[in-house]
Order: structure tokens, then sequence, then C-alpha cells
């Protein structure tokens, strides 16, 4: 695939004939399964839409080794959320505050304003802002606990005036997880349910007995959460059909490589199929970072994700100059995107489509994962190119405002009256010329 490779990782090179083709094959990536999937997702929505709380239940029970009898066993108090919070350790509930006050104060500078203004003849026209009724929270649980994501995904949503947030994070053993119940009591969650999977899509896209139906679904998961999530996309919204973690670091050859390894490993350990890339101008740069991999990938505790993320899905890319640096990093549309390099700022006006840029030697990606403040649900797998950060405006709608004075109605209704006859639609026509002012 290459024309130099280690067991560890790939070395591909944009003068190889074969790069595009091979850099091709590194992107691909479907974050909807396959058929067999998608059947199995179908009939578990359509038994929670038909019997609700008892289809949860038994879903729950099957894949997450649990043997509870009502929903009662899965619904979390804020008695209990705020008991989690209390017993942290003092480093740990400071830790999670400091972060928690950081997102709050970058969204807040998001939020939107409604907006009027009056034409000269008195008509008013604008824009009403509104925040969502209900959201629901998708919290990951399983091979990792995520309070991370609870601060990322509630914090915006609280921010943006959303009345009540619902939030369903999967215990599989029945383990709750310390960290997680705090960051929701921190973040002002409202409900949380310990249920996961396709079952917990399913029930906040259509309510239940015990769970409010919401307006919205934000929060990545698994191949079964996002398959649900785009099959429920329509009832209610979604944020976006999440893939796996993605990294993309530049380096100019001065960055130390032991940095750029860890922080290569950051994402590639999160799963098997995230994705690591490092580019660099400099050959012996290249070496440098690769020689730090195997020397710094047996020292990690999850080593044997990140190893098969490298092997599968990781790249060391040898490119020509910083300009075609940039055609990479817009052709790829990194999820993450590290800009190792002096003068970050030069870089800028040029970086077209990445989720997150983080500038400079000393801002890695994990910064940005926990406490940086800006939101780490970002778009993947080339999404950058048309999508944002989740943000407070993700948990808003607006309204269009017309308010028309007679003589305005009458200037517009001639107008209107021309374009409707044209399009054969005379009822609107005729409607536009009742308020005609002869």
């Amino acid at each position: 695939m290459s024309d130099k490779s280690t067991a560890t990782i790939a070395r591909l090179s944009t003068v190889d004939g074969a790069f595009h083709q091979h850099l091709d094959a590194l992107l691909d990536w479907e974050g909807v399964s396959d058929k067999a999937v998608q059947a199995r997702v179908e009939e578990i929505l359509a038994d929670v839409k038909r019997r609700g709380d008892s289809a949860v239940v038994e879903a729950t029970n099957r894949f997450d080794r649990l043997s509870v009898e009502s929903m009662e066993q899965l619904c979390l108090s804020p008695e209990q959320l705020k008991k989690a919070f209390d017993g942290l350790p003092t480093e740990q509930r400071n830790a999670l505050s400091a972060a928690a006050e950081r997102i709050k104060r970058y969204h807040e500078r998001q939020k939107p304003s409604s907006w009027q203004y009056e034409e000269a003849d008195g008509t008013v026209l604008g824009q009403k802002v509104t925040p969502l009724d209900r959201a629901g929270i998708y919290v990951p649980g399983g091979k990792a606990a995520y309070p991370s994501s609870v601060l990322m995904n509630a914090i915006p949503a609280h921010v943006a005036g959303v009345r009540e947030i619902v939030m369903v994070v999967p215990t599989p053993g029945g383990v709750l997880n310390d960290l997680v119940l705090a960051a929701a009591h921190l973040a002002g969650v409202d409900y949380v349910f310990t249920i996961g999977g396709a079952q917990a899509i399913a029930a906040l896209a259509y309510g239940t007995e015990s769970i409010p139906r919401v307006d919205k679904i934000v929060g990545p998961g698994n191949i079964y959460v996002a398959t649900a999530k785009r099959a429920v996309f329509g009832q209610v919204g979604i944020d976006m059909i999440a893939g796996p973690s993605e990294i993309m670091v530049v380096s100019d050859g001065q960055t130390d490589p032991d940095w750029l390894a860890m922080d290569l490993f950051s994402q590639a350990e999160h799963d098997e199929d995230a994705q690591a890339i490092f580019v660099s101008w400099k050959a012996d740069h290249l070496d440098a970072v690769e020689a730090s991999i195997e020397r710094l990938l047996p020292t990690l505790e999850r080593e044997d994700i990140a190893r098969a993320s490298l092997q599968r899905r990781g790249a060391l890319i040898l490119c020509q100059d910083q300009a075609e640096a940039i055609e990479l990093i817009n052709r790829i549309a990194p999820e993450h995107l590290e800009l190792s390099v002096e003068t970050p700022g030069d870089w800028l006006d040029d970086v077209r489509h990445a989720g997150a840029i983080f500038m400079g030697r000393h801002t890695s990606e994990a910064l940005g994962d926990y406490c940086a403040g800006p939101n780490h649900v970002l778009p993947t797998s080339g999404t950058a190119r048309f999508s944002s950060p989740l943000g407070v405006y993700d948990f808003q709608k607006r309204s269009s405002i017309i308010h028309c004075s007679p003589d305005g109605a009458s200037e517009l209704g001639k107008i209107a009256s021309v374009l409707a006859r044209g399009e054969s639609l005379t009822a609107h026509a005729r409607s536009a010329e009742y308020r005609i002012i002869d």
C-alpha cells in the first residue's frame, strides 16, 4: 500500500502514482451498516414504538446483560446524580467543574439573538430564535465512560434555553460510572435513563410511558445507534451521523516527535476504526515520528486498540511543501486538525474544511476533548466540508417574522400577483390581490 511501511502504520508519499487511490482507501468509511444490522434496528424501533417501556426493558436486559423488571429500575433520580458528584475525589470534582465552566463560557458567546427591522412603508420583517422544548442526549458506554460527552452535549442545550434535557447512557452489566452521573448533575440534565443502543434512540424518538419524546437527539454511539438515528430522522432532529474519531496532524519538523506520536495515539486509542494521519514535508521528521510510535505504543494501557487503529486506518504522509499539506487538509476535511507549525495563523485562511483546528505546538487535541471550551462533538468522515461542531444553534430554531402595513401589503401584493399567476396558482394571486389598495 505504500512506498515504505512497518507492521504498525503505513508510509505514503504524494509523489507515488497510486497515492490518491491509497488515500481514498484509507478514508473510506460508511457510518451506517449492512442490511442485516439495518433490519435488526428496524425491528427494535418498531417494537419500542408499539410496546413502549416493555420493549425497552426487554432489549436492555438482552443487550446489556441486565435482569430488570421495569423502567423504574433504569431511571436515575436527581438525588443519585448529586450524590455521585458530591462523592467524587476533590481533584476530579474540581476538574469536572472547571471544564464545565469553560464549556459554558464559550457556548454563551454562540447565542444568536432575535432581530427585526422596519421598512419605509411600515412593514416589519425579522427572525425569532426559540429553543427546543426537549433534547435527548446519547452518551456512549461500554469500552469507555465519557463524562466529557455529557458536558459537551448538555451544556450547549442548557445555554440555548432547552426546557428539558433527557440523557440515555448504556450500563452493560449494570456498572454505573460516577463521573458520568456527576457530569449529568453539573450540566443540568433533567432525566437520566440507563439504556443504550437502538432501543434508547427509539424511546427518545417516539416516547414511552416513562421516557418523554424529544425534539432532537444528539451524541455519538456505535453502529446500531448511528443506524437508528438515521432511521428516526424526520420524526425528530439529529445532530449528525458520527463516524469513528479522526485526527490529522501537520508538522513543519520542529515539534518533538514524542509529542506528535502521543497526539496520534490520543485518537487511535478510542477504537479500532479510529483514524490518525500525520503529514510533513520533512522525511527525516516522519522517520522520527515513526520511531516514537514504535517506542511509545507498547507503553499505552490501550495498546491493542491503538495498534489496530494505526494498522487499519493510520498513515504517515510525506508531502512536498506547505501548499500540498493544505491541499491534503482540505481533501481529507478532518474532524480534528493539529497545525503543529511555527506560525499556524498564516495557515488559517487557506484551511477550508476541518471540524476543529488546534493551532501551534502546545495545543494538543486532548485539551479540546475535555476543557478548552469549544465543543468536541465534531463532523467526521469528511463531513466537515458541509457540517459544523455541535453548538447552541443546534438546540434552537428560527422563525421568520412578516408584519405588513397596509401600504406594504399593497405593494408586495402586486409583485406576488404577477409571480403567482406565472405559476398558475390563482388562489395565491387572488389572496394577494385582495390586499392591493386601488
